[in-house]
C-alpha cells in the first residue's frame, strides 16, 4: 500500500490533469456540425451513390436475420 504522502502527490497530479483537460475542452467549440464539412466535398455523384449503397449493405449484413428480413 502507498503511504499518505505518495497518495496526496498522485491525487494532486490527477487534479491538475483534470483541470487542464477541462480547460482544453472548454476552449473548443461545443458543436461543430460534421455535415457542414462534407457539403461540396463530393464531386462524383455516382461514386458517392455507390459508396452509400456499399455502406448500407455492410450495415445490413451485421443485423440479425429477423431484423434484416423485416426491412426488405
Amino acid at each position: 500500500m502507498l503511504d499518505e504522502a505518495t497518495l496526496e502527490r498522485r491525487l494532486a497530479m490527477l487534479e491538475e490533469e483534470v483541470a487542464d483537460l477541462k480547460q482544453k475542452s472548454a476552449a473548443k467549440p461545443t458543436s461543430i456540425n460534421w455535415f457542414d464539412h462534407l457539403i461540396g466535398s463530393i464531386s462524383d455523384e455516382s461514386a458517392f451513390l455507390e459508396a452509400s449503397e456499399y455502406g448500407r449493405s455492410f450495415r445490413q449484413a451485421d443485423k440479425p436475420m429477423d431484423e434484416h428480413n423485416n426491412l426488405t
